[in-house]
C-alpha cells in the first residue's frame, strides 16, 4: 500500500469524473447567484438585454422579494375562495358552494418537508396581483389588471378540475377574507383582527380561458409579468 487516501486514492478516470462534476456544480451555483443578483438589481444594460432570460431562470421557484424584512413584513392572513356556475349535460345549471382554495393549499403543504414555491405562493401572489392592479370598484388599471383577471380564472379552472362538478364551468366568482395578525402582547400596537371581505363579480369563462397548452404558457407569461 502506498498510504494515499482521499481523492488521491481514486483512479485517474474517477478523479476526472469527480473534477468535472465539481466544476459543473460550481458553474451552476455561479450562474444562479448571478441570475438572482440581476433579478434584484436596479435596471441596467445587462437586464435590459437579457431580462427575459433572467425571468425564465428565476420564475416561479426562485422569486425574490423583500416582504419578509422591511419596512412592512406581511402581517395578514388572506383566504381566497371560489364558486362556479356549472352547465350540466342535460342543459341544467348549478352554482357550487364556496370552495376554499387557500385551505386546500394549506392542507397540501402541511407536513410536506419540501413544498414547492408554486404550492405555497401561486394563489396568494395571483390575488396580490389582482388587488394591486384594480381599484375599489374592481376596475383594472391597464394591462396588468386585465392579465390578473385572466390569471385568476385559469387558476380557478385548473383547481376546479379536482372537484367532481360533472359539467362545464361557465362562470366563476372569487371572494377573499383578510384577517390581520394580532400584535404580540409586548407591543403597544393596536390591531383590529375583525375579518374584512372582498367579493368579486361573476366572470364569464371564454374558450381562451380554458386550460391547455396555450393556456399554461399564458399563465407562465402572466407569472413573469408579476
Amino acid at each position: 500500500m502506498d498510504g494515499t487516501s482521499g481523492l488521491a486514492a481514486l483512479s485517474r478516470p474517477y478523479q476526472a469524473v469527480l473534477g468535472a462534476a465539481l466544476a459543473l456544480i460550481a458553474l451552476l451555483a455561479s450562474t444562479h447567484v448571478a441570475m438572482v443578483f440581476l433579478h434584484v438589481a436596479p435596471s441596467n444594460t445587462v437586464t435590459k438585454e437579457y431580462g427575459k432570460a433572467v425571468d425564465a431562470w428565476i420564475y416561479p421557484e426562485f422569486e425574490q422579494n423583500w416582504k419578509l424584512f422591511a419596512p412592512n413584513p406581511l402581517q395578514q392572513n388572506v383566504s381566497v375562495q371560489v364558486k362556479a356556475e356549472v352547465r350540466r349535460a342535460d342543459g341544467g345549471r348549478i352554482v357550487t358552494e364556496w370552495i376554499d382554495l387557500t385551505a386546500e393549499d394549506s392542507a397540501s403543504i402541511r407536513g410536506n418537508l419540501l413544498p414547492s414555491h408554486v404550492q405555497q405562493n401561486k394563489l396568494r401572489r395571483a390575488w396580490d396581483l389582482y388587488s394591486n392592479s384594480h381599484d375599489d370598484q374592481n376596475r383594472p388599471n391597464g394591462l396588468r389588471g386585465r392579465l390578473s383577471e385572466s390569471y385568476l380564472k385559469r387558476i380557478a379552472l385548473v383547481r376546479l378540475e379536482a372537484h367532481d362538478l360533472r359539467g362545464v364551468v361557465e362562470r366563476v366568482r372569487f371572494r377573499a377574507t383578510t384577517v390581520l395578525v394580532e400584535a404580540p402582547k409586548w407591543s403597544d400596537e393596536q390591531t383590529d383582527t375583525r375579518p374584512s371581505h372582498r367579493e368579486l363579480p361573476w366572470w364569464t369563462i371564454s374558450a381562451d380561458d380554458r386550460p391547455g397548452d396555450d393556456g399554461e404558457k399564458s399563465v407562465e407569461r402572466t407569472e413573469a409579468v408579476r
